[in-house]
């Protein structure tokens, strides 16, 4: 199993994917593999979320696929039972922690502050979600994380793109980010896996 600490060395960019039809999963999976990418973050803001994770891994397991946007216990559960192999959750309450923490996978937290980073560090997380990323202060803020709290990775998340995906990178803080560019609307809607595969060559290459 992976940990969460090698989550982030998976690849530089983690596909923050959105489907409404879970059939395209397998395929969206296949194309981002083909391009380097080595994992795919399915959030759970659709009714087709679940099944979606259960195909790519039952049809895609070269590639490690995760439940994004857990913010409950139950979705915690119902990822674990579709078969995520990760969990990320964009905020963290007591209850979702210890239910995410008990389904034995490994996840990213989600942290905004460094007080909520402290937090999740007393509770010997080391490899948390910074969200959203830009509007928490960017680069920046992670930079300024780094004084006091050296230890954390984090994977920022939330208007991160190909423009400023470098900048984040290039903290010694940060082993990758979430980004959704990788996976526009339109070419999933078209079925255009040519460009998410072209998407995810150049989301690759950003890891040098």
């Amino acid at each position: 199993m992976t940990t969460s600490s090698e989550l982030l060395d998976l690849s530089p960019v983690m596909p923050v994917v959105v489907l409404d039809d879970a059939d395209t999963a397998p395929d969206v999976a296949r194309a981002l593999l083909a391009g380097g990418i080595g994992a795919i973050e399915l959030t759970l803001r659709t009714p087709a979320a679940l099944e979606a994770i259960e195909k790519v891994a039952a049809q895609v397991p070269d590639i490690v696929v995760g439940a994004g946007t857990v913010t409950t216990p139950e979705q915690a559960r119902q990822a674990a039972e579709a078969g995520a192999a990760f969990l990320v959750t964009p905020g963290t309450t007591d209850s979702l922690l210890d239910a995410v923490t008990a389904t034995g996978l490994p996840f990213l937290p989600g942290a905004a502050t460094v007080s909520e980073a402290m937090r999740l560090a007393e509770r010997g997380l080391d490899t948390l979600k910074f969200f959203p990323a830009e509007a928490s202060g960017g680069p920046a803020a992670l930079k300024a994380f780094a004084g006091p709290l050296p230890h954390l990775r984090f994977c920022p998340t939330g208007g991160v793109s190909v423009s400023n995906a470098a900048d984040y990178l290039a903290l010694s803080t940060v082993g990758c980010v979430g980004g959704s560019w990788l996976t526009p609307k339109d070419a999933v809607a078209e079925g255009d896996f040519a460009r998410i595969e072209s998407l995810a060559k150049e989301a690759a290459a950003l890891g040098g």
